[in-house]
């Protein structure tokens, strides 16, 4: 008979996630000859959404470039653990000398400010401190532009052994550092590649981005019900295997906050060994969601109040002090957004105080306090066990 048939199919269109935090950049440092059909030397940024738009752009697993096989393999990671991400790809020329990462601004100009975090993949540049620095003053300035931004910054590591000097330093608060890499899949089968014609690292761009963008702020990457990484084999951006590494070696490479992946006893896979920044362990801002959450809080504080600014406010005029109720007010706005925060269980609890007693016809001015209570993260747990006779 006549008809018509419909067959219903998975489209594979990934979920949208809320918000704007999974909003993330991945920026890589290619020669110009290496660009993949879709870019060009005016066109550096692409919004790309799944590995099928990447091939479309001419970023393709059989490439005969290397460069694109390895930017390949860092998106199909990426939306492999996060298929949702939101994520700008910027391929900009390896620097002849110098590396000062304006790029980053680029990206997040072009973003409108909505990138949350970027992976910055460094090809043949050797870590060394006076880069992070220079990160964080990009990441300083981006934030003083109400524009935030946390930075995993992927360089080359030619040896672990060589990273026996900690770059732990006061106020690198919005860098990390990833000397992570896949130890037995196509990121170990790249790194071969390379060690054969060039001297890079893999690294973990793709996956580091990805998982980071899929935690809420408050969450730590190292998660490990939340947040597998799906390689089984993890090793270090030198090849070494994390298994082959003396447990004496593992601790001082997490004592100097760098992030890698780790293995859990008696458990198959492995995870990040933990969310570190490089800034002071004494800092509030030692690990990457303490930063975020902040930020987060600042941008949300920010909105509700900036249609505020130049507006009227009334006082009280037997005393000269702000009117109760406008206080009360005000109060409520400032908090909306940690309000909306604790409701979405990314933060403890928090408090919004103005002082009525401000002199604002003086100083057209109003002080807002505002403390938040974070939420912990249990890094470790303390069992005591023990064999007995009987129960106490």
């Amino acid at each position: 008979m006549n008809g018509i048939t419909i067959i219903k199919s998975n489209g594979g269109v990934a979920k949208s996630l809320p918000g704007e935090d999974h909003y993330s950049g991945l920026m890589m440092y290619l020669a110009n000859a290496n660009l993949p059909s879709g870019f060009s030397t005016t066109d550096r940024i692409k919004v790309i959404s799944t590995v099928a738009a990447a091939e479309a752009l001419g970023i393709t697993s059989d490439s005969a470039n290397l460069e694109i096989k390895m930017l390949h393999y860092h998106l199909s990671e990426c939306f492999r653990v996060n298929p949702s991400i939101v994520l700008h790809v910027g391929l900009f020329l390896t620097p002849v000398s110098t590396y000062d990462f304006v790029e980053i601004k680029t990206m997040q100009n072009y973003a409108e400010g909505k990138l949350r975090q970027i992976a910055v993949w460094c090809r043949e540049k050797a870590l060394v401190s006076g880069e992070l620095t220079t990160l964080q003053g990009i990441a300083t300035t981006l934030d003083s532009e109400f524009n935030p931004i946390q930075i995993l910054y992927i360089p080359k590591i030619a040896a672990i052994s060589g990273l026996s000097t900690t770059m732990v330093s006061t106020g690198l608060r919005n860098v990390s550092v990833v000397i992570g890499q896949d130890g037995d899949g196509l990121g170990n089968t790249l790194f071969t590649d390379v060690a054969n014609s060039s001297d890079w690292s893999v690294g973990l761009a793709g996956l580091a981005i990805g998982i980071l963008a899929l935690s809420k702020v408050h969450e730590s990457i190292a998660w490990v019900e939340a947040f597998p990484s799906g390689i089984s084999t993890p090793a270090f951006s030198d090849g070494t295997l994390y298994k082959n590494c003396d447990a004496a070696v593992i601790a001082a490479l997490d004592a100097k906050h760098y992030l890698f992946l780790r293995t859990q006893g008696g458990m198959s896979g492995s995870w990040f060994n933990d969310s570190y920044t490089m800034d002071l362990n004494t800092s509030d801002y030692t690990y990457i969601e303490a930063n975020r959450s902040m930020d987060k809080a600042i941008r949300g504080i920010r909105t509700y109040l900036v249609p505020k600014l130049s507006g009227p406010i009334y006082l009280d005029p037997s005393t000269g002090q702000l009117n109760p109720d406008d206080v009360a007010y005000l109060e409520v706005i400032a908090g909306k957004q940690l309000e909306d925060m604790q409701k979405n269980k990314e933060l403890s609890g928090y408090k919004v105080t103005i002082d009525p007693t401000q002199n604002v016809l003086s100083t057209s001015e109003i002080e807002f306090v505002v403390q938040k209570v974070g939420v912990g993260v249990m890094r470790s747990f303390k069992v005591t066990i023990k064999n007995t006779t009987q129960i106490s």
